[in-house]
């Protein structure tokens, strides 16, 4: 398969994104975002009182990561034969098929146009392949209890399971066990996109 221009990992809190996705950066010499890191203060500080996130606290912070996924996968618009563009890997939950939709397409799952100079108004969508990290309820807590310094608690992974929507077709996913070892999840990522 052709190199998407991002990796998504995603699944539930604890299920390793963080350490997956910045170990595959680093192999791919790709570019790492965590999209903990882009949450605005005000849904940090709502998990961090054990009140799970909804829609209307996540899209805005969907549409944010999409803006820095696509300005940072696109290639430039000038010169555009010289430059191949940045790939990157984002580690986001995305529990829901409409959230990984705001990732790639935008707010309301649209494609939007990108209105450059000299340039048509071509589709400003990000080519994604979601690498879902997937494991039960009982191995993720046991790894949330070991986890320190997070905002969000692990009375909290419930709610992500509930809210969870597995990756199906046609989305373009690989679906991957947290019970495999570090090593063994890097490389089936790495056959897949190479």
């Amino acid at each position: 398969m052709a190199a998407p221009g991002a990796l998504l990992v995603m699944g539930v809190s604890g299920s390793g994104k963080s350490t997956v996705g910045a170990l595959l950066a680093s192999e791919l010499g790709w570019k790492f975002y965590d999209a903990d890191d882009y949450h605005p203060e005000e849904n940090r500080m709502k998990m961090g009182k054990g009140i799970p996130l909804n829609d209307q606290d996540r899209i805005p912070w969907l549409c944010n990561l999409h803006d820095i996924l696509l300005s940072a996968s696109s290639p430039p618009f000038v010169n555009r034969d010289v430059a191949s563009g940045q790939h990157v890997v984002l580690a986001c939950s995305a529990l829901k098929k409409a959230y990984r939709d705001i990732l790639t397409r935008g707010k309301d799952g649209a494609p939007q146009k990108r209105d450059e100079p000299g340039e048509e108004g071509e589709l400003a969508e990000v080519k994604l392949l979601v690498v879902y990290l997937t494991g039960s309820f009982e191995v993720i807590s046991g790894r949330l209890r070991k986890r320190k310094g997070h905002f969000m608690p692990p009375e909290l992974l419930q709610s992500q399971f509930d809210t969870l929507e597995p990756p199906s077709a046609p989305e373009n996913f690989i679906q991957i066990s947290v019970d495999k070892d570090l090593s063994e999840i890097i490389a089936a990522v790495m056959k897949t996109v190479k």
